[in-house]
């Protein structure tokens, strides 16, 4: 039970290349099947985490593994949207999302290296399951706008009314804004001079 919680990770990891390639596919029997993959990989995400929790399995691989997982899985989930329908989810969104990861990821190995922990706030858990979640709708409307079925008329109208645009610059938002908090919280990581003096 242990390694669960890591395979888990891993799979989610495995899965985001799978779902990229069969979602820039044209035909729209494989570009379909990415989104049930992208689905089941952003599951793992909940189970690894209830599993390493109830049982007590956490480890330190894991606790690095975990969230580099869901960076992976996001990351291909909004680059392959870019480049399908770059109209509706501009790049620059894309590079602010990227860049905030950078960030706390560099910010999380400088911790590590001062023996200590980053802490992690409500919001940056929720940044992750409110960019699951609109990716998981954006990826089916845009599945369903190449098709001629009457789903394809909202899923159209979704992406070429703006809705999901807006939908996307405001996760980008609440995004960004999670990186805010998580410098403000964490600043104490910072206070090496006046740890050195005291």
């Amino acid at each position: 039970m242990k390694s669960v919680p890591n395979l888990l990770s891993w799979l989610r990891m495995i899965l985001a290349p799978v779902f990229v390639v069969l979602y820039l596919q044209d035909e729209i029997l494989w570009a379909a099947l990415s989104v049930p993959v992208f689905a089941v990989a952003a599951i793992t995400d909940y189970f690894d985490g209830f599993i390493a929790r109830h049982y007590g399995v956490r480890s330190d691989f894991g606790v690095f593994l975990d969230p580099l997982a869901d960076k992976v899985l996001t990351f291909s989930g909004f680059i392959s949207l870019s480049i399908y329908y770059t109209e509706f989810f501009p790049w620059i969104g894309i590079m602010l999302i990227v860049g905030r990861d950078i960030i706390i990821t560099m910010l999380r190995v400088y911790a590590k290296k001062r023996g200590k922990s980053m802490i992690t706030s409500n919001s940056a858990k929720a940044k992750t399951f409110t960019q699951l979640t609109f990716l998981i709708i954006a990826l089916l409307a845009g599945v369903f706008a190449r098709t001629a079925i009457s789903l394809g008329d909202w899923s159209s109208w979704l992406l070429e009314s703006g809705l999901l645009t807006w939908f996307f610059f405001a996760v980008v938002l609440f995004t960004v804004y999670t990186a805010v908090e998580y410098i403000v919280t964490n600043r104490h990581l910072f206070n090496r001079e006046k740890q050195t003096a005291t």
